[in-house]
């Protein structure tokens, strides 16, 4: 049954509350990652430690993301969507400031799992959140919150290093908690309207929610099937890890192929900017090109070009065109924006959605988890950028086979 005009003219200031809710928690998925490694060179001479630390710095993101989106699922479906956002917000606001406080390696680790697992969370309940609340804005919504979630990746690395340079590391890296406790105000006022009334939370999404039944979008598959039985789940698995991987691996060595390169650490931290600034472009034009073509794997491939052409400018002639290399490899990674328009797009249910982002996340980002170290940890053995960047490019080929098989037509709920 529909709801009335009236009903609908009611819901609007809840509706604003959560969408609202859903964009600040996208724009703090990122900020402890570019945050962090525009200072890596600052930290290591801070704490004493070098490159395979730094490697496993940059491998920690991939690992919490992959711990939450195996464990995500069933917490949410006991706590509820919105207290799950809550509690990621918390433990994002918690581990940034925390980080920002550390004394020693030990601590840096630490603060960045608690920081990235409140991040990796809202990886896995934004999707879900969307289908429940906007389902028929799926498209619009979804451009929305990945773009913010770039905006956030952007801004960090691009004021990294001049913060610190103007008030010390710790306050360049402290500073994101703001952010983070900003992103807490809206899911406790969507709460607030729970407490209201035990059928006022429901109203906004015109779905009842039963007593035990908190998240019936985070509910276990059915019986039937299990998305690890599909090749679409492995596929979006497999799409989701390798994109991952090479955006990570870029991500945290960036900045320091640019400064060996011979450019300043500024101009390091500037580039990575640059390459999360790209990210704009398929998270504007990837869920709305993606819902008008029956098979996007077009879209893949050209991606897989660009990174194979960033990965030979930057290792034959870094500082030729630095700028246009950075560009091309910003290009790259548009097929996760891809690949959270397919989690809706290939699934008729909420659940199907749910259980789908859980399985390719999870497993996604557990592929993925090494490939920071790997490249830090090839470029130490070989002294060189050829064998790291002959790494990536296996992982671009795996990707593309990822993604012929998550692009193909049809729906999860058919595969089971």
């Amino acid at each position: 049954m529909h709801a009335s005009p009236t009903a609908n003219d009611a819901r609007l200031p809840g509706r604003a509350l959560v969408l609202a809710g859903i964009l600040l928690a996208a724009v703090n998925l990122r900020t402890a990652v570019t945050s962090l490694t525009p200072l890596l060179d600052v930290l290591g001479r801070e704490f004493g430690f070098g490159p395979t630390l730094a490697g496993l710095l940059g491998m920690v993101p991939t690992a919490a993301f992959a711990v939450a989106g195996v464990g995500t699922p069933r917490l949410a479906h006991r706590l509820g969507l919105e207290r799950t956002a809550v509690l990621a917000m918390a433990l994002a606001a918690t581990g940034l400031l925390w980080r920002s406080l550390s004394g020693g390696t030990g601590g840096l680790l630490a603060a960045s799992a608690v920081a990235l697992a409140g991040m990796g969370i809202g990886n896995v309940i934004l999707p879900p959140l969307v289908k429940r609340y906007f389902p028929d804005r799926i498209g619009t919504v979804s451009s929305l919150y990945i773009t913010v979630l770039q905006v956030g990746t952007i801004l960090p690395a691009l004021l990294a290093v001049p913060l610190a340079d103007a008030a010390g590391w710790r306050v360049s890296m402290g500073a994101w908690t703001l952010l983070a406790l900003a992103a807490l105000l809206p899911w406790l006022g969507v709460l607030r309207i729970e407490r209201r009334g035990g059928n006022a939370l429901a109203q906004l999404h015109d779905r009842a929610v039963a007593p035990g039944d908190e998240a019936p979008e985070l509910a276990a598959p059915p019986a039937r099937g299990r998305v690890w039985t599909t090749g679409l789940g492995w596929g979006m698995a497999v799409m989701f890890g390798m994109t991952s991987l090479v955006t990570y691996a870029m991500f945290t060595w960036l900045p320091k192929l640019m400064v060996e390169a011979g450019a300043s650490p500024a101009f390091g931290g500037t580039m990575l900017a640059l390459f999360s600034a790209l990210g704009l472009v398929g998270a504007l034009a990837m869920p709305s090109l993606a819902a008008r073509m029956r098979n996007p794997l077009p879209i893949a491939l050209l991606c897989a070009a660009c990174h194979l052409s960033a990965f030979a400018g930057l290792l034959w002639a870094p500082m030729a065109a630095p700028w246009l290399w950075v560009a091309l490899l910003g290009m790259g990674p548009s097929t996760f924006p891809l690949a959270l328009t397919l989690v809706n797009l290939r699934t008729r249910t909420p659940a199907g959605s749910a259980a789908l982002s859980g399985f390719a996340q999870g497993v996604g980002y557990a592929l993925s988890c090494l490939g920071p170290l790997l490249f830090g940890w090839l470029h130490e053995r070989s002294h060189g950028w050829g064998l790291p960047f002959a790494f990536l490019a296996a992982c671009v080929g795996l990707m593309v086979a990822g993604a012929w098989l998550a692009c193909r037509p049809g729906f999860l709920e058919e595969r089971w």
